[in-house]
C-alpha cells in the first residue's frame, strides 16, 4: 500500500448534487433506498462497504460522523467517459483530528483508476488525488492523507459502472511534531493504520554503508506468476562473495499461506517472508473455491516482502537472481526489487566460538 499526502490547495470549481440521498446513514448502490439511521459509538475509524452487490436497503454499522454515502452511477450510453461517483458527508469528530486518513480498495485497472475529490460546504473543490493505482490489473488499495480544513465531501469517482471499488477505509489522525531519521521523507515517516513497514523504495544508485553494499535490482513493476517461465529474473555481477545477501521488494495482492520464491544461480533457496500488519487490516480478502475448502486470504495491497540468501548461493562474478510466485498463488505483480550485500568491514561485530 502507498499513501500519499495531498497539501490543501482552493481551486474553485461547482459540481451539482449527487442525485440519491441518503442522511444519518449509509445507503450505496444502484437502486438501493436511503439507509435507516445509524446509531453506532463515536470511534477513529471506519469500514464503509462500497460494493454494488450489497443487498438493496442493507444498513452499515458506521460512526456517527459518517453522516451520509450517495451513488451516483454514470450514464455511459450518453458520455462513455461519465464517472461513476460514490459521495461520503462527512462531520470532524471532537478532539484535535484534523487529518483524515482514507484508503480505498479497488481492482486496479488501467481504464478505471479511481481519484478522489474534497469539497468544502459551498460546494467549491478543494482538493484532487489524481489517478490511485497504477494500473497493475489486480486487487489493491492507495491511501491519501487529506487535511479537513472546512472540507464537509469527499467523492469517489471513478470511469464506468464502478463496479471495480471495493470499499473505503477512513481513519482520523491527530497532527503533532514527529521526528524521523533524514533517510526518511517526512511523506513516508507517517505509519499508515495497521501497517508494520514503511514504503519502500528503490536506491537511485549503489550505496555503501557499515560494510554493507544497498543496490536497486528494479525499480519497475514486473508481474509475476507460479512457474520459473513466469517469474522476474535479474542479473548482476560483484566483485566478491559476500557473508549474506538479502533481496527486498514489494508484492501487490499475494496470497499470504503461498508467498513468491527466490532462486539463486538456479537453486531455489525457499519462501520469501512477508511482513504481515495487523489481521484487522481490511486489506485481507477471503476466498474459497468449495465450500468445503477452508478460506484462503490474498492481502489487496502492497506487502513488504524478504528472503536471505546464503552466501554459498553467490559467487564473485555475473549472477543472476529469480523470483516466482508461489505455487498456490496466481498472478501478482512485484516492485522496487533491491539487493543488499554485506561484507566484513573494520568494525564488525562477531564473535569467534571454539569448537566443543
Amino acid at each position: 500500500m502507498r499513501q500519499r499526502i495531498l497539501t490543501l490547495g482552493l481551486v474553485l470549481a461547482t459540481r451539482t448534487l449527487l442525485a440519491q440521498e441518503a442522511v444519518n446513514g449509509v445507503s450505496v448502490g444502484k437502486g438501493q433506498t436511503p439507509a435507516d439511521a445509524v446509531v453506532a459509538p463515536v470511534s477513529g475509524n471506519a469500514w464503509i462497504d462500497l460494493r454494488q452487490s450489497a443487498k438493496p436497503g442493507a444498513v452499515q454499522s458506521v460512526p456517527s460522523w459518517v453522516e451520509a454515502v450517495t451513488f451516483t452511477p454514470a450514464d455511459t450510453q450518453t458520455d462513455p467517459a461519465a464517472m461513476s461517483v460514490f459521495r461520503i458527508r462527512l462531520a470532524r469528530p471532537s478532539g484535535r483530528s484534523a487529518i483524515l486518513f482514507f484508503r480505498l480498495f479497488f481492482n486496479d485497472q488501467t481504464a478505471a483508476r479511481p481519484e478522489i475529490v474534497a469539497w468544502d460546504e459551498s460546494g467549491s473543490q478543494v482538493l484532487r488525488s489524481g489517478p490511485l493505482g497504477v494500473g497493475i490489473g489486480l486487487e489493491s488499495s492507495e491511501s491519501v492523507m487529506i487535511p479537513m480544513h472546512g472540507i464537509t465531501t469527499v467523492d469517489v469517482e471513478v470511469p464506468g459502472d464502478s463496479n471495480g471499488v471495493r470499499g473505503a477505509y477512513l481513519e482520523w489522525m491527530i497532527s503533532s511534531e514527529l521526528a524521523h531519521t533524514a533517510s526518511v521523507g517526512s511523506q513516508d515517516a507517517v505509519p499508515a493504520p495497521f501497517a508494520s513497514t514503511l514504503p519502500l523504495h528503490a536506491p537511485t544508485e549503489d550505496a555503501e554503508e557499515f560494510g554493507t553494499v544497498t543496490a536497486s535490482l528494479s525499480a519497475d513493476l514486473i508481474r509475476i506468476g507460479p512457474t520459473p517461465a513466469d517469474g522476474a529474473v535479474f542479473e548482476f555481477g560483484i566483485e566478491s562473495q559476500p557473508l549474506l545477501a538479502l533481496v527486498t521488494f514489494e508484492i501487490a495482492n499475494p496470497r499470504i499461506d503461498s508467498p513468491p520464491e527466490v532462486i539463486a544461480n538456479g537453486q531455489n533457496i525457499g519462501a520469501a517472508s512477508l511482513i504481515m500488519p495487523g489481521l484487522a487490516d481490511p486489506g485481507y480478502r477471503g476466498e474459497m473455491r468449495r465450500l468445503v475448502t477452508p478460506m484462503q486470504f490474498q492481502y489487496t495491497g502492497w506487502l513488504r516482502a524478504q528472503k536471505v540468501v546464503p552466501a554459498s548461493a553467490l559467487h564473485s562474478g555475473t549472477n543472476n537472481i529469480a523470483i516466482v510466485n508461489g505455487p498456490e498463488a496466481s498472478a501478482a505483480v512485484i516492485r522496487a526489487t533491491q539487493l543488499q550485500l554485506k561484507y566484513l568491514w573494520e568494525k564488525s561485530d562477531y564473535i569467534l566460538k571454539p569448537d566443543r
